[in-house]
């Protein structure tokens, strides 16, 4: 063993419900010499995903394995290569990749690791955000599998978050009509004033939901784009327009359940629609991410798309920074500053 000494938090306790701080520890370990292919990689800085709470239940039926209990917690982050056994990558370079919640990676160098470009000249951490899995979800999520058409209506969940604010921005770049779902006076003014929808629904106003869905979108839902699932997509699929598509990003509403609830109960709706429901996963577009990059980097910089970035400094306080993504009181796409470490 040698190397760095490495700080990183771990996984201590399975969650029940929503998250505690005592499900997580930190501890420091050595780093092993690398083997034939690994990188040795500085974290710079680290992605806080919802995601990331299914990783750490015990069940084996998603596309991420388990975290083990005092294994490292898992999340994508941007680093620096200090050390390479590898010939595609080379000490300096700047990558992407899926690691863990500590100070040093090492990395197998294939799978889920992508060098950052540096000619786009913008800060590392929006390579975690609008550049980074959260803007290639949305994108390839909206365009791929969504596939607007100008003139449709786009209704899209947790709106007001990282992926959701894109998505809507996203379907006005494509001449869609955009409208939000988000909680709470602020959050829907932000929709429209900052990140420019065309309306937006206030689920924790008093009022039945899919009355709101229905009154702002009088033509129907042409596709759903559904971060939530829940009661949320129940009141959506009772609102679809003929040939409807709705996009299956993730469902951070039962994310906490400490019991599986029963599915949604309308959708039959989809066969009186003649509509589709489709999941999808951003790693199977990790092959096309300069593709994304490239396309995202444009309006970024036209100021067709624009966005918000949360960073909270320090390893120590990735759990309770963590926490925020299930009261909704962060602000903008939660990354963790590790540059200082």
């Amino acid at each position: 063993m040698g190397g760095p000494v490495n700080r990183r938090v771990i996984l201590k306790a399975r969650p029940i419900g929503i998250p505690r701080l005592s499900d997580f520890g930190e501890e420091r370990a050595e780093i092993p010499e690398l083997g034939d292919g690994q990188v040795l990689l500085r974290n710079i800085y680290l992605s806080l995903d919802p995601a990331i709470r299914g990783w750490m239940s015990p069940q084996e039926d998603s596309y991420q394995p388990p975290i083990p209990i005092d294994e490292v917690m898992r999340g994508v982050t941007v680093a620096r290569v200090e050390k390479t056994n590898n010939a595609d990558f080379q000490v300096g370079d700047h990558v992407m990749g899926l690691n863990g919640w500590e100070q040093w990676s090492v990395s197998e160098g294939r799978g889920f690791i992508n060098r950052i470009p540096s000619e786009m000249g913008l800060p590392m951490s929006n390579f975690l955000s609008v550049l980074g899995t959260t803007g290639m979800t949305a994108y390839f999520g909206l365009l791929d599998v969504g596939k607007p058409v100008s003139g449709e209506t786009v209704l899209v969940s947790a709106a007001a978050g990282a992926v959701g604010s894109l998505v809507g921005q996203i379907a006005k770049n494509q001449g869609c009509r955009a409208v939000g779902i988000a909680g709470g006076k602020e959050k829907c003014k932000r929709l429209i004033d900052f990140y420019g929808f065309d309306a937006a629904i206030d689920y924790k106003a008093p009022g039945d939901l899919e009355e709101k869905i229905s009154a702002n979108c009088p033509n129907g839902i042409d596709i759903y784009f559904d971060n939530v699932g829940g009661d949320m997509l129940d009141a959506a699929l009772n609102c679809l327009s003929e040939g409807a598509r709705v996009v299956m990003c993730g469902a951070i509403a039962t994310y906490n359940d400490d019991q599986r609830r029963l599915g949604p109960s309308n959708l039959w709706q989809l066969l009186v629609h003649n509509a589709r429901l489709e999941g999808f996963i951003v790693s199977k577009y990790i092959g096309r991410f300069s593709e994304g990059l490239e396309k995202m980097g444009q309006w970024l910089g036209s100021g067709q798309i624009k966005h918000r970035e949360e960073i909270v400094v320090g390893l120590e306080n990735a759990p309770g920074a963590f926490l925020k993504l299930f009261d909704g009181s962060n602000n903008g796409k939660l990354i963790i500053d590790l540059s200082g470490a």
